[in-house]
């Protein structure tokens, strides 16, 4: 789930004792690279965030060997820095996940959203599920599904089901890919779920099987940009996304995930997240899970 968050700023230096290029950013750099953020993402950048945005652009002004946060804006306006952009954005985000976060999203999910899904779905002679973790970060999000899908759904081998995970982190979709993670990480998976679907490495490290990798298709998509897919979507995650986002883009983006799904689709949001007063297209069932109803 990309989203901004905090770092200890003011304690950095370089090896040669000063401080990052980053403390150097002045009102206009700032302006530009937090206006850019937010048009590509929809991710507001405080200025009592200007210290973090310094912090994290740091190896980029290394990586690149400019001397300062005005070359740095200076080589995005140009053709060449286009391809930077992307770094931007993902050094910018962070990643903030675990396997089965807000375990009570997969307990609904089991017991009532997938088994009145599918019902629904039967009683329209279709076969065809598709749900969508939108902001799947490193990809713990979209295997959880994937587990919940394949542990619980009762018959759902026999259907065309498919989960798509997508980020506007282009890193974190490698990591998702490589679907390896340390043992720790999976404290939070049942051992039921650990011994089907995990298989450990002589490091200690887990990977996930690839019977449970064919169910998901891992993508890079900007959601403030066209998406490129066309539904519709019977269960969407988006959680941990839209906290920095104004109330105008959530509700463009909310109307138009609804846009995607059926009437009784199920919207799962953040555990400080609210559609309250940023659309009416979804009514509440608790624990920050919607259902569409228009």
């Amino acid at each position: 789930m990309s989203s901004l968050t905090d770092l200890e700023d003011g304690k950095q230096r370089t090896a040669a004792g000063h401080r990052p290029p980053g403390a150097s950013m002045g009102d206009d750099q700032f302006r530009f690279l937090s206006q850019l953020v937010e048009g590509r993402t929809g991710i507001m950048i405080r200025p009592e965030k200007r210290q973090m945005l310094c912090s994290r652009l740091e190896k980029r002004l290394r990586a690149l060997r400019l001397d300062g946060f005005a070359a740095y804006c200076d080589h995005l306006e140009t053709e060449a820095g286009q391809a930077e952009i992307d770094e931007l954005v993902n050094a910018v985000t962070t990643n903030l996940t675990h396997f089965f976060r807000e375990r009570h999203h997969f307990e609904h999910l089991a017991k009532h959203g997938l088994p009145a899904t599918m019902r629904s779905l039967e009683a329209h002679h279709s076969r065809r599920l598709r749900i969508w973790s939108a902001g799947c970060s490193t990809g713990q999000e979209p295997y959880s599904l994937a587990m919940t899908l394949a542990a619980e759904a009762v018959g759902i081998q026999s259907w065309d089901a498919r989960i798509l995970a997508t980020d506007v982190d282009t890193n974190v979709i490698d990591h998702a890919v490589a679907a390896h993670y340390p043992a720790d990480q999976f404290d939070s998976v049942p051992e039921t779920y650990r011994k089907r679907f995990c298989r450990k490495l002589r490091d200690g490290s887990f990977e996930m099987t690839e019977d449970l990798r064919r169910w998901i298709t891992f993508k890079q998509l900007n959601l403030m940009e066209p998406w490129p897919v066309g539904g519709p979507f019977e269960i969407i995650f988006c959680r941990n996304v839209v906290i920095y986002f104004d109330k105008a883009t959530q509700a463009t983006l909310f109307d138009r995930f609804a846009a995607l799904m059926p009437v009784g689709g199920w919207l799962y949001i953040g555990h400080s997240e609210s559609l309250f007063k940023v659309t009416d297209r979804f009514r509440l069932i608790g624990g920050t899970i919607y259902q569409k109803v228009r």
